[in-house]
């Protein structure tokens, strides 16, 4: 008993010594830091002394519909709320992407129906990882027929198709693997869209060294690191994506967050110019058109027919930037997330006639099912 009890109070003295003089370390290089104005990267956060005119936005111009939302708790949320939020910004409808299927996707759709019906709109996902299973093709058309008839408006299909969904055997499943030909097709023959998220930003695949403009987020995010050792690279992702688009002609598809090509619009163009049926949106990607703000303006009255809103998470004081890069003519201000854009950005100050196919005429057009007179002047 008496040795136990010395080795414990050996225990406490060793922890408190380690305690106290590593705290005392800490301590001293703290000091030493600030002596020499060391700080980290995340820390440094400069006022910029610049005196422009500064436009601050809380509503958009006019009604939009944004097509590119996550609302995870859908089948309890108390939508009343919601709408308040959404009747601040002037968003007339919301496209909630996370449907899921089953029980899920049922209570979601008596939510929307018993509490705000014309202001919402889900789309299914399924499970790709179930590929390998006879009747998988067979049973995922007749879940997108099923769920169409009680009120879905498109599918979804998140990026772990093309990165990280694998078959029984290990493999990982391709997009454009021919398996999945049914699902497309019958997304074509009930004329509802595919809104797709293939890959992630091009510096997720590149060396995490000082020349990476993405090295903060991958510092703070370290499982979005692509190793080219275990991943498929970037342009075979797109390669496979893209084969969909021109194998399957009668579907349309709206690819995600510009197709990570918004750092390259001449690319991104010439995309939309070789596959008609395919659109785009702008959610999580703003800080790209934001740096550019010149190339971007023309690019949306070249495509202006093309390109919808979307946002993807949801928070309502992030909405004023978009806004803000849309409609005015800004200078030099920031993006309301440092890890995705450590760079300043700009108004892109859009024509009218554009903002309004931009905010909800093209979705309109795509979604026959909303309520047209929630978006009248």
């Amino acid at each position: 008993m008496k040795r136990a009890l010395q080795r414990l109070w050996t225990f406490i003295l060793i922890t408190f010594f380690l305690l106290f003089f590593g705290g005392i370390t800490y301590y001293i290089i703290d000091k030493i830091q600030e002596k020499n104005n060391l700080m980290d990267i995340e820390e440094y956060s400069p006022r910029s002394t610049l005196i422009v005119p500064e436009t601050k936005l809380k509503r958009s111009k006019y009604p939009f519909v944004d097509v590119h939302n996550h609302q995870f708790d859908m089948p309890i949320k108390d939508l009343s709320k919601l709408v308040e939020e959404m009747d601040s910004l002037n968003m007339g409808f919301m496209v909630n992407l996370s449907g899921f299927r089953g029980l899920y996707l049922e209570q979601s759709l008596k939510n929307i129906k018993e509490s705000a019906p014309t202001r919402f709109g889900l789309f299914l996902n399924i499970d790709f990882e179930k590929l390998d299973d006879s009747s998988f093709a067979k049973e995922q058309v007749e879940l997108i027929n099923k769920a169409v008839a009680q009120g879905v408006i498109g599918l979804k299909v998140y990026k772990s198709l093309g990165l990280t969904d694998k078959d029984k055997k290990g493999n990982r499943i391709a997009i454009n693997d021919p398996r999945l030909d049914p699902i497309w097709k019958a997304c074509g023959d009930l004329n509802i869209p595919v809104l797709i998220h293939s890959g992630e930003p091009s510096s997720f695949w590149e060396p995490k060294d000082k020349y990476n403009e993405r090295w903060l987020e991958l510092r703070q995010k370290p499982g979005r690191y692509r190793d080219p050792e275990k991943n498929p690279s970037f342009e075979e992702v797109l390669a496979e994506q893209h084969a969909v688009f021109k194998k399957h002609p009668n579907t349309t598809f709206i690819n995600a967050h510009l197709g990570w090509m918004g750092n390259d619009l001449d690319r991104l163009g010439k995309h939309l110019d070789q596959y008609p049926n395919v659109m785009t949106e702008i959610g999580a990607v703003l800080a790209e058109l934001g740096r550019q703000p010149k190339r971007a303006r023309q690019f949306f009255i070249d495509y202006q027919d093309r390109i919808l809103f979307g946002k993807d998470s949801y928070n309502v004081s992030e909405y004023y930037t978009y806004f803000r890069v849309l409609e005015t003519e800004d200078e030099y201000f920031e993006y309301y997330r440092k890890r995705h854009a450590h760079w300043k950005i700009y108004g892109l100050s859009l024509p009218d006639s554009v903002l309004q196919k931009v905010y909800y005429k093209n979705a309109l057009h795509l979604f026959p099912s909303i309520d047209q007179s929630l978006f009248k002047p």
